[in-house]
């Protein structure tokens, strides 16, 4: 199973970046997917996730009505739109996917993960 994130890089508060996560093909279409964040010297913490059917999603509060997760069947791979970053965005951001459970949307819910992409926010 292997998961690759792309996308990104500096942006001034304000900005927006979207991130890409492709996945192999037979993760993608029957796996949660979710996007991740570390903070240095911060534990890894749950940022936005979405159902296997994309008719469910979750976003933590601290992203609710700037983030969006979506997913392309047909090219594997899910996105990550962030609008109005913030300062705080700054962190590494890693995708995931897992198999739906109670704990779906969280870190421990995840089976595998890629490698991370940084997301850098200037004040």
């Amino acid at each position: 199973v292997q998961l690759q994130a792309s996308g990104g890089g500096l942006v001034q508060a304000g900005g927006s970046l979207r991130l890409s996560c492709a996945a192999s093909r037979h993760t993608f279409s029957s796996y949660v997917m979710g996007w991740f964040r570390q903070a240095p010297g911060k534990e890894r913490e749950s940022v936005a996730a979405i159902n296997w059917s994309g008719g469910s999603t979750y976003y933590a509060d601290s992203v609710k009505g700037r983030f969006t997760i979506s997913r392309d069947y047909a090219k594997n791979t899910v996105y990550l739109q962030m609008n109005s970053l913030k300062p705080e965005d700054t962190a590494v951001y890693y995708c995931a996917a897992g198999k739906y459970s109670s704990s779906w949307y969280k870190v421990e819910g995840m089976d595998y993960w890629g490698k991370g992409t940084q997301v850098t926010v200037s004040s």
